[in-house]
């Protein structure tokens, strides 16, 4: 599915704006739609800005920029007989709000106007494709698209199917995303998908130890940072996120899993939010970015932040090795999922075999007898591995 046909994207926020870019670039004509008056106009500045800046640098040619531009169109579309737009797409993804309503809305009117084959796409983060694809008049052509952003910048997309949808649209939606110079990962439609549900330890874990004082913040980022060579610390990347993403996308996970204990949110980011202090964006979240701040030093305690790292890289590997387990990708979808979507140093369930499952299993076992919650639950693949000692990854 490498032709050249029509991409429709609704939505024209910056994810929508991102996927609209990606698509161009990639030789597709691209009919990029918004309801709200002026955000389509705003898109085609934000993309121009970009692309601008991009031929500044010498990363790409004027007659590239300038042919990228002249394959996008931009509406302002609103519901109804408007959707006529995208009449000609092959493929229509929709970014819009987080909302399942207005999702649903929006394909039921979609579909008035498409061909019966067109392929309809949602790069919803958190709701439920199946519940969107099982109420569509094409149910097998249907799935999940999960950019992320900046899409333009970001080379990680999830393809995520649900029981109806057509295998050849997989297997075809997975070769058009690699066409488009993007990593596609098949993750199966639960909470999450593949990173946001493998990820949440490295904010939540951080947040219980230091709720229970055993490190604070600069230190359990140095941890993260020194001995596990993660580019940022957990503290400063929720930061950078936003704690009001962070706990949006944590409070979904854990409603979504029936409140399973592993993924509780925390009162602390509640609190910081309700405070308004939402990370850089806002000046001020778990650290302070005022102008004359200065960011706290660590505790120079190498067991300290040995204790710290190994606590959280056992809740990861943990979470990792029972995706698996739980079907929601491959042991190769899920790496390549952790080290190209949020730049991991090395795949979770690589290290799991490298530092060996039976060690990982020892730390999980101490905090479950330590806490007696079930939020530290060894994974029972994990357990069968250490009893194995077979490194089932390698």
């Amino acid at each position: 599915m490498t032709e050249k046909f029509s991409v429709g994207v609704v939505g024209a926020g910056a994810m929508g704006s991102g996927i609209a870019q990606v698509a161009a670039a990639a030789g597709h004509k691209v009919i990029v739609a918004d309801a709200s008056p002026g955000a389509a106009e705003k898109a085609r500045d934000r993309i121009g800005q970009g692309v601008e800046g991009q031929v500044a640098k010498g990363k790409m040619a004027r007659d590239a920029a300038d042919s990228l531009m002249s394959r996008l169109h931009f509406h302002e579309q609103a519901l109804g007989s408007d959707a006529g737009v995208f009449s000609g797409c092959t493929l229509v993804v929709e970014a819009i709000v987080e909302d399942f309503a207005a999702k649903q809305a929006l394909f039921s009117q979609l579909e008035q106007s498409l061909e019966p084959l067109a392929i309809l796409a949602t790069n919803t983060s958190s709701l439920s494709v199946t519940a969107l694809g099982g109420r569509r008049r094409n149910p097998g052509h249907f799935l999940g698209l999960h950019f992320f952003n900046p899409a333009q910048v970001m080379p990680l997309v999830e393809v995520v199917p649900w029981a109806g949808t057509d295998r050849r649209v997989v297997d075809g939606m997975r070769e058009l995303m690699t066409s488009w110079g993007k990593i596609p990962v098949v993750a199966s439609d639960t909470p999450g998908f593949i990173v946001n549900r493998i990820a949440r330890p490295f904010y939540g874990e951080a947040i219980r130890i230091a709720e229970e004082g055993i490190a604070d913040y600069a230190t359990i980022d140095a941890a993260m940072r020194d001995l596990g060579k993660f580019r940022m610390g957990p503290f400063e990347l929720m930061d950078f996120i936003g704690n009001d993403v962070n706990l949006a996308v944590t409070k979904s996970v854990f409603e979504a899993m029936f409140f399973d204990p592993r993924y509780r949110p925390s009162l602390t980011q509640q609190r910081l939010v309700d405070a308004g202090f939402l990370g850089k964006k806002s000046g001020r979240g778990y650290y302070d970015y005022g102008k004359d701040a200065k960011k706290p030093a660590p505790t120079n305690d190498p067991v300290l932040q040995l204790l710290v790292f190994e606590r959280i890289l056992a809740m990861l590997i943990n979470e990792a090795v029972d995706a698996v387990q739980m079907r929601v990708a491959t042991a190769e979808d899920i790496d390549l999922a952790m080290t190209r979507g949020v730049n991991y140093p090395k795949g979770l369930l690589a290290w799991c075999d490298e530092i060996g499952p039976e060690r990982v299993l020892g730390w999980m076992t101490r905090l479950q007898s330590e806490y007696g919650e079930d939020r530290y639950r060894p994974s029972p693949l994990l357990r069968k591995m250490a009893a194995d000692a077979n490194n089932l990854f390698a």
